[in-house]
């Protein structure tokens, strides 16, 4: 059996890794680069090595570095997690030379999976359905355009050792396959060392499913359902589930029984996943299959009840699997929500800072699963950041995987929306908003999916979540009752402040008639009239409020009641609005609140109707007008700069290429004009809003 587990990863996976292996009684090892010698995976573990660098290159990619550190260890397996070295088969090689087990599959399995084009001419002898396509490489992006009109678009153009979203793009003309081909050709080299490149005809209406496998090394291979990961953006995936609400139980079956053969073809070992595009008749393509353990491994434990990763490491131990097909079953349904460092409202680009605030909710399971045949929802946090930990521009901008298992579908659904209502994060950006979105989204409640839905749905980009009159109602109700909490805390108040209405409100006795009042959020006024229930006093845990909306002049007025034993100084106020529990997020402002509640954010204030009326005629202030300028939308590296002072430029003409977080972001020219100045270099580091060029007034 295996005695010290080195992962060579970060984050949450290798604090993924380690919670499986302390449960089993194995030593753990971290490594960890400069940027990461205080991350919370390197706190995790019983030891932990500095592999220096900053860079994935200069430090997680390095494979002697790795092996030195599990020399200087003693550690005798390796667990890569995934991305960095995990389908690596040099990697795996260098290991079994220095007779350190890897906690994966064999080398040629990795290097055959591995090489998208090899995959696909694999696949297809060993039975599996595969995509229209040419899988010989491609010379450049004249050949790739040749190539590309001769399949007929729309075309998916990859790189062959790609993952991730990263050397992908899809283009529809021939314009965009010359395009496509040098930005592919640009982040695979970058991202993979390899810019080998491939085209496939791009399936429309397209679902993501894939399957998941797990084989030993004494040819047993099982398939442990499937995966819908058809939410993506820019084909990163942001929410899965397990099972889909797609498939039928014939077309899960061949799906699963090509996955297996595609394994034992390969003389597969280990966790792995083949990955399939299904179109609207339930037909399924091979696409690819990841030689590792997936991000979205949670949803598949929480529904087959079943470790991953111990399997894993069972499996490299030489351990044949004790589980038979026959043992598998899907138990209820997961969902998995990636809560990514991102500005969506900024076109999702990448956000670095410190973590001020952080915490998952409260009641989530970190790395477990759930006591078996519980009927109960439960929500998971795989996390690998704390309060104060750093959000670095050099690696992968995803912070956690929030999952939520329920008996169904529209339960799970449910339970990821009060549990994201409970996610509490500042100090970085997040997607937590737009994931709140997604969840709520009818049409992602109905399975209407396709890997088009967020394109489709939000073609213009995720502006926030509007503020629906469900919400509004919660606000208005939470505000009143946390602003009567507040002032019941309150001593006596200042005299001078208290009027004969609200005298014995603010000196906290129970209010004998109902005091009217305006609640102000997003510029607009909203007339109330509340009053405590006879079960609420001043010394009670818990309070009750019964108040009244005013409508407009065709509407009748809203009735709302709500209860909450929330105290002043806590961050999430847990609370029932007309039957209903309601988690909302708090936060301190001036003379009111900022609270969040389904991914809405508003600043919200209880006030009298004077002091309403005197709000209206404030001034706002104008943004400084920076429409002269480029500025950079994230911290990055400037990698490439196209013109230069006196230049004219087009609309949409690529200005400037910025790298953060693995990906490469193109800055093109929103109107037509002339450079007037280049205050920046190629190879310059950037933090949001520099200016990167200005053009003539």
């Amino acid at each position: 059996m295996i005695k010290k587990i080195l992962v060579a990863n970060r984050g949450e996976i290798a604090c993924r890794v380690f919670a499986t292996a302390k449960r089993l009684g194995i030593e753990t090892v971290a490594v960890h680069s400069d940027v990461d010698a205080d991350a919370l995976h390197v706190r995790y573990a019983d030891e932990a090595v500095s592999i220096g660098g900053t860079t994935a290159a200069d430090s997680y990619l390095v494979i002697d570095k790795i092996i030195q550190a599990c020399k200087d260890t003693q550690a005798d397996a390796v667990h890569p997690g995934y991305g960095f070295l995990s389908e690596q088969a040099d990697f795996a090689e260098a290991l079994a030379a220095e007779n350190i087990t890897f906690i994966g599959p064999r080398a040629d399995a990795i290097r055959k999976m591995g090489d998208k084009i090899t995959s696909k001419k694999l696949s297809a002898d060993a039975g599996v359905s595969t995509v229209p396509g040419h899988m010989d490489l491609i010379r450049d992006a004249e050949h790739c355009a040749e190539i590309s009109d001769d399949i007929g678009y729309p075309v998916m153009i990859k790189a062959s050792a790609g993952g991730g979203g990263k050397g992908m793009r899809i283009a529809w003309n021939t314009e965009e396959a010359k395009e496509g081909f040098e930005r592919s050709q640009s982040e695979a080299k970058s991202s993979f060392g390899d810019d080998r490149i491939f085209v496939e005809k791009f399936i429309t209406e397209p679902r993501h499913i894939e399957i998941q496998v797990m084989a030993d090394n004494h040819g047993n291979v099982i398939y442990l359902g499937e995966r819908e990961c058809s939410i993506q953006r820019r084909n990163q995936k942001v929410i899965e589930e397990a099972p889909s609400p797609f498939l039928d139980e014939a077309t899960r079956k061949a799906m699963g029984e090509q996955s297996v053969a595609l394994s034992k073809a390969v003389n597969y070992s280990g966790a792995g996943t083949v990955e399939f595009v299904v179109d609207a008749n339930r037909n399924f393509y091979f696409l690819e299959m990841n030689t590792r353990l997936q991000v979205e491994h949670p949803v598949t434990e929480l529904i087959t009840g079943i470790d991953l990763v111990e399997q894993m490491i069972l499996v490299a131990s030489g351990q044949p699997l004790s589980i038979k097909q026959s043992d598998i079953k899907l138990n209820g349904w997961a969902v998995e929500a990636r809560v990514y460092a991102e500005d969506p409202v900024r076109n999702f680009l990448p956000a670095t800072g410190r973590v001020s605030h952080y915490a998952p909710p409260a009641d989530a399971l970190a790395f477990e699963l759930p006591p078996a045949g519980t009927d109960t929802p439960v929500t998971r946090c795989d996390s690998g950041i704390a309060a104060g930990g750093e959000i670095s521009l050099y690696y992968d901008p995803m912070i956690a995987k929030l999952c939520t298992w329920a008996p169904t579908r529209e339960g799970a659904a449910i339970h990821m929306t009060h549990a994201l209502d409970q996610f509490e994060m500042n100090g970085s950006g997040d997607n937590l908003a737009f994931l709140s979105a997604i969840v709520e989204h009818p049409r992602f409640r109905s399975g209407n999916l396709t890997t088009a839905f967020i394109a489709e749905e939000y073609p213009d980009g995720f502006s926030g979540v509007e503020l629906t009159e469900d919400i509004r109602n919660t606000f208005v109700a939470v505000a009143t009752a946390l602003t009567r909490i507040n002032q019941s805390q309150r001593p006596l108040l200042n005299a001078g402040n208290a009027t004969p209405q609200n005298a014995e409100v603010l000196a906290g006795t129970r209010a004998q008639t109902p005091i009217a009042s305006v609640v102000r959020m997003d510029g607009v006024n909203y007339p109330v009239s509340w009053q405590e229930t006879a079960s609420s006093t001043a010394g009670d845990a818990s309070w009750s409020i019964e108040m009244s909306l005013a409508g407009n002049e065709s509407a009748e007025p809203i009735d709302l009641q709500v209860e909450t034993d929330w105290i002043p100084g806590q961050s999430i106020c847990h609370a029932t609005v007309n039957g209903q529990a309601v988690h909302v997020q708090v936060g301190l402002a001036a003379e009111g609140f900022v609270l969040q509640h389904r991914g809405c954010v508003q600043l919200v204030r209880l006030m009298s109707a004077h002091k309403a009326k005197l709000a209206d005629r404030m001034i706002e202030k104008v943004p400084e007008d920076t429409s002269n300028q480029l500025l950079a939308p994230m911290p990055g590296l400037l990698v490439a700069l196209h013109v230069k002072p006196g230049d004219s430029v087009e609309e949409g003409q690529a200005l400037a290429i910025v790298e953060a977080m693995k990906m490469e972001n193109v800055l093109t020219a929103a109107r037509s004009g002339v450079v007037a100045s280049v205050p920046t270099t190629e190879g310059q580091s950037l933090s949001v809003d520099d200016v990167i060029l200005e053009f003539e007034v």
